[in-house]
């Protein structure tokens, strides 16, 4: 049976040692003057003994001269309570202490839908491609060694070299004092976002919406750049918004979400000489480039750009979402803030999700895991493609993005979206609606495709459910 928790006692002293006739007094004077209110549980002898430095038998002989006096009964098992004159022992009821005011919840909907439920439109990777048993293997081998006391509020060290090297490989000029490790590539915008002196931020439009949400919870205003996945970027229609001097440029270069757009080497320049021009600073967001067939990295705007552009990447989708390891690569005189906003919000990360990552760089895991991933995602893709050919309605049009994890997939504005999802969710497919991505009025009429998340014979029957739904719904 559980007991009633017990009241705090003060017992007057002075700077002698507490007497049982000091408790008694405590006692009768808080009672009478109504702090202490009938049914108050007085805390246990043990508990005197402790908090005064007295004897058991002192403590225990208070309470005896408390009954005796008809202040207090002592319940069997249960504890010494106050009475009242009229001996009613029911405590009074706790008061409810206001709830904070909060705002409404900016997200109303999980990332993935529900046991039994096929999902069309996540950005996640099948489970079943990652490599679960060899990061096992590798948290197995950090939990034997001693974990460190204190946390590193930058990221662990050896993590943080690893990432050096691997961007360095690639064409970067990044050391380990200008990588800070994140809790997912969403924790590296967190602390750009909370870092900036002038809150104004230009993104795509359609744009990643868990970004387009944080960024506004730090109540920046935010300026749409136009981004078409069919026809590409229109350079003259972005100078013109970035000559209102946003104070940062959000953008995602490689396989866009949610459209599955990557830059092409003109547009990659063309940008980066507009925010030069501007004096806009850059924010990439690489989540995808290494999910490129055969290995290959197009050229990114920290390569153009150098170390001035703000470089974020994760290892979430492509190794294990539950790990949530990120990272920002800075200009040295940025680390410092970067590294203060982090702590502000978590002061550090775990250790052991740090190491474990380390180590499986370490041991070369990394790279053997994303050419496989790759294999399976190019046979994904291919089959997603050769699906939508055959199923989908002359109306119906999609993106070829060529790698990542999504396509964008355009439908006739003549189809409800709401009406579509309600209609898929009745067979159990379910599909984003992405209107809520774009700033200002959405140019896109459609949704992203998941074909990494699927297996090849789960995005066919989920493709044929659509395809159906589309001509029902057109009628």
């Amino acid at each position: 049976m559980s007991r009633a928790p017990y009241v705090g006692l003060h017992v007057a002293t002075g700077a002698r040692r507490a007497t049982a006739a000091d408790i008694v007094a405590s006692v009768q004077r808080e009672i009478s003057s109504g702090s202490l209110p009938a049914g108050a549980r007085l805390p246990p002898v043990r508990a005197l003994e402790r908090q005064l430095g007295l004897s058991k038998n002192t403590a225990q002989a208070a309470y005896d001269e408390l009954v005796a006096r008809g202040l207090v009964e002592a319940r069997e098992r249960e504890g010494v309570f106050v009475l009242s004159a009229t001996r009613l022992v029911a405590p009074e009821p706790i008061l409810s202490a206001p709830l904070p005011r909060l705002v409404p919840p900016p997200l109303q909907r999980p990332d993935l839908p529900g046991r039994g439920v096929t999902a069309l439109s996540t950005v996640f990777i099948d489970p079943e491609l990652l490599p679960t048993e060899r990061i096992a293997e590798c948290a197995r081998s950090v939990l034997r060694e001693r974990m460190p006391a204190q946390y590193e509020a930058q990221g662990y060290r050896p993590l943080r070299e690893a990432i050096a090297k691997r961007l360095s490989a690639r064409g970067f000029d990044v050391e380990a004092d200008e990588v800070v490790i994140t809790t997912g590539s969403q924790q590296s915008l967190d602390i750009v976002a909370r870092s900036l002196a002038t809150k104004r931020v230009a993104c795509e439009s359609p744009v990643y919406g868990y970004a387009k949400l944080l960024f506004e919870s730090h109540g920046n205003d935010l300026v749409g750049l136009h981004l078409d996945p069919f026809k590409g970027i229109d350079l003259a229609d972005w100078d013109r918004v970035l000559a209102t001097r946003p104070s940062l440029a959000y953008l995602i270069t490689s396989f866009h979400n949610p459209t599955g757009y990557s830059y092409t080497s003109a547009e990659l320049r063309g940008v980066l000489e507009l925010c030069t021009k501007h004096g806009v600073a850059v924010l990439e967001d690489d989540w995808g480039s290494d999910m490129m067939s055969d290995g290959e990295y197009r050229p990114m705007l920290r390569m153009l750009g150098g170390k001035n552009v703000l470089y974020v990447n994760s290892f979430t989708k492509k190794l294990l979402p539950s790990l949530r390891i990120g990272f920002v690569a800075a200009s040295p005189e940025l680390v410092p803030t970067l590294v203060a906003m982090k702590r502000l919000s978590t002061l550090g990360n775990a250790w052991l999700t740090e190491a474990v990552v380390a180590e499986f760089l370490d041991r070369g895991y990394y790279d053997t895991h994303l050419q496989a991933l790759q294999r399976a995602l190019d046979t994904r893709y291919a089959a997603c493609l050769a699906a939508l050919d055959e199923l989908m309605p002359e109306s119906v049009r999609w993106t070829r993005p060529g790698g990542g994890p999504t396509l964008w997939l355009e439908i006739p504005r003549s189809i409800d979206l709401p009406a579509l999802e309600s209609h898929l969710a009745r067979r159990g497919v379910h599909v984003s609606n992405a209107s809520a991505a774009f700033l200002g009025r959405a140019h896109l009429h459609g949704f992203r495709i998941a074909y990494a998340f699927l297996s090849e014979t789960e995005m066919r029957s989920a493709l044929t459910i659509l395809a159906d739904a589309l001509r029902a719904l057109s009628r």
